[in-house]
């Protein structure tokens, strides 16, 4: 009767964590670009709000939106974008053409001081 009564307690406590996890994931993924259209040259025809750099968090290396899993980094000197969750960071791309065209993200570094190099 108890391990029934704690199977049930641990198995509802379990799928309310993956349910808020995975909508704190959708919800994160879908700030790193609200952008749509403009994929090919020269970029036009971009609907949605561009990212704004002077939100995010400045750190040594560059800038940080920090999400509810997911924190969303860029190195100001190479571009790199790279993901941190659970204070791991995977390295997952350099900034693109149409990231670099439509976002402005080398006037957003060099206006923080950085040296952008893409």
């Amino acid at each position: 009767m108890i391990l029934n009564f704690l199977f049930k307690t641990f198995a509802t406590i379990g799928f309310l964590f993956l349910t808020l996890g995975s909508y704190g994931l959708y919800l994160d993924i879908q700030k790193m670009d609200e952008t749509q259209g403009g994929y090919e040259a020269p970029y036009t025809g971009v609907t949605g709000e561009i990212i704004d750099w002077d939100t995010m968090d400045l750190t040594s290396t560059g800038l940080v939106r920090r999400g509810h899993l997911v924190n969303f980094i860029v190195n100001g000197t190479t571009g790199m974008i790279s993901l941190e969750m659970f204070g791991i960071a995977y390295e997952a791309r350099k900034l693109s053409p149409r990231a670099i065209n439509v976002h402005k993200p080398r006037e957003a570094f060099i206006s923080r001081g950085f040296n952008p190099e893409f």
